[in-house]
């Protein structure tokens, strides 16, 4: 009977704390409501930006990669959203698709050619808003060629940090979009491995 009890006390014992914990867990300190975002000029909080990309492979699965670390800025007025001003520097050595070989062939000149075009960037030319969606019109630079791409973006959240993290004001976006990688000089193997790359964002930005 104690051998049934204990076990039983410790399980329990181990759920109140837990209990106890979240009761004492602090908030979140973002939130989805757009009051909360104040003009000014933000920068890429890289740490917790990244870019998902995904293609169809032969037609039999559709594979993904990621590429963390942009950089960046952002200008941004609450009361004109439609002026906002976007630039995001995307470093290309960071991209991983956790396969090291095909890292490997992504960096050579068949497609992104790396180490002559070690960026790629975008820079908004017009934003359309529609309530807490924008349409973000811009320019795409890939191995030294511009494209005009559009951006579905999404507001995420705003607030301030927590002040153990320095207390900065934070706003946060999804967007995606799709482009063809052989009109940035990366057709190698189109169609058999697909042309059209779907991206997803998820950007976080510091108010300076």
């Amino acid at each position: 009977m104690y051998k049934t009890l204990l076990p039983a006390a410790a399980v329990l014992a181990l759920l109140g704390s837990a209990a106890v914990v979240a009761q004492n867990a602090p908030a979140k300190p973002g939130s989805p409501n757009p009051a909360l975002v104040t003009g000014g000029n933000y920068t890429v909080e890289s740490s917790h930006t990244q870019i998902l990309f995904a293609y169809d492979h032969m037609g039999f699965s559709n594979n993904m990669g990621l590429i963390s670390a942009p950089t960046g800025t952002l200008s941004l007025d609450p009361k004109n959203p439609a002026a906002a001003k976007l630039s995001v520097t995307i470093p290309i050595a960071n991209l991983t698709t956790g396969i090291p070989k095909l890292d490997e062939h992504l960096m050579k000149a068949d497609f992104f050619d790396s180490a002559k075009f070690p960026t790629a960037t975008f820079v908004s030319t017009a934003v359309k808003v529609d309530g807490t969606t924008a349409d973000i019109s811009g320019n795409l630079t890939i191995k030294g060629i511009t494209k005009p791409v559009v951006l579905e973006a999404a507001f995420y959240g705003a607030g301030k940090g927590p002040a153990q993290m320095g207390g900065k004001e934070n706003v946060g976006f999804n967007a995606t979009t799709a482009i063809k990688r052989s009109d940035f000089g990366m057709g190698y193997a189109v169609p058999m491995v697909g042309d059209e790359i779907e991206l997803k964002m998820t950007v976080a930005f510091q108010k300076d």
